[in-house]
């Protein structure tokens, strides 16, 4: 079956676009600010809290960073005007970070400080090992002039628990994942097991520290022991979030919101939508089954 699906992959990629659209759009809101904030309506009418992303990121050019930002901003207002239960995730690499680093702190300052005047919050993702150092080097430049800026940690790799026992110290607030970029072993655990442990390892570390948490994945086995871990500790409501990624485990999205926690929708939007569809593909080949099911039963 893994050998199928990751044959459909490669198929998928050689479909013309209009075709991947097909299943992509059950994962993106839609290519424009006025799709997300529909979806997110939406969201919001059942309890469902959102972070909003405009799609893109490995800008080059200044020009394309600051276009970026401005897209930023526009998703602000928007959150703002339709009073939407939201906020930002922003990639650092999309507004400037593998230009230079002080270019990438003013361009995301504006950000923070209209979000800061709107009682917002801004979440940086994390993107793959190369942009490590630099992102936590930046974040605690940024946590140092704004209190309303998170950062993600990614559990499989190996460096994460000592990452998050020095950003503790600044209170930070985390989405906590497993990772998703493909990495060396000698940086990253690949074993599954070994990748759940160390997510619950740095997930009782922050709790007990009082740093708020996302707590983000779509695994049941982690959600369970989450589930324990909290009433272990008897941790608040108020100190933890789950989050997960537009249409992906709705049933379990449900379950999480009717157990009476907050949960926030990772609701991703742009132009920029095919590169974010054919990696969501890639680090998740057994949705590619259901792809030409829903291909051929579009117009049923």
């Amino acid at each position: 079956m893994d050998l199928l699906n990751k044959l459909v992959v490669a198929v998928v990629q050689m479909m013309p676009r209009s075709m991947v659209w097909v299943f992509s759009k059950k994962y993106i809101a839609g290519k424009t600010l006025d799709d997300a904030v529909r979806v997110v309506k939406q969201l919001n009418k059942k309890n469902i809290y959102a972070t909003i992303d405009v799609l893109g990121e490995a800008i080059q050019n200044k020009e394309e960073a600051v276009a970026a930002k401005n897209e930023c901003l526009k998703v602000l207002n928007a959150i703002e005007e339709h009073k939407l239960l939201a906020n930002l995730s922003l990639k650092p690499t999309q507004l400037g970070l593998s230009i230079g680093e002080e270019f990438a702190y003013q361009q995301i300052s504006e950000v923070l400080k209209k979000a800061n005047d709107m009682k917002n919050f801004v979440r940086l993702d994390m993107e793959d090992s190369s942009y490590t150092d630099a992102t936590i080097n930046l974040y605690k430049r940024l946590i140092s002039d704004f209190d309303n800026v998170g950062i993600v940690l990614q559990a499989y790799l190996k460096r994460t628990f000592n990452d998050a026992v020095i950003l503790n110290k600044l209170s930070t607030n985390y989405r906590l994942c497993k990772g998703i970029y493909v990495e060396s072993p000698t940086i990253a655990y690949k074993d599954r097991q070994v990748i759940r442990d160390n997510y619950l390892k740095v997930l009782e570390f922050i709790l007990k520290s009082g740093n708020y948490v996302g707590i983000a994945t779509h695994d049941e086995y982690l959600i369970d022991k989450t589930y324990r871990l909290i009433k272990e500790l008897n941790i608040p409501v108020d100190k933890f979030e789950f989050q997960m990624l537009l249409g992906v485990r709705e049933d379990l999205r449900d379950k999480i919101n009717a157990d009476g926690y907050k949960i926030r929708i990772y609701v991703p939007f742009g132009v920029h939508w095919y590169k974010y569809s054919v990696r969501r593909l890639k680090e998740n080949p057994s949705i590619a089954g259901h792809i030409f099911k829903n291909i051929f039963s579009i117009n049923k």
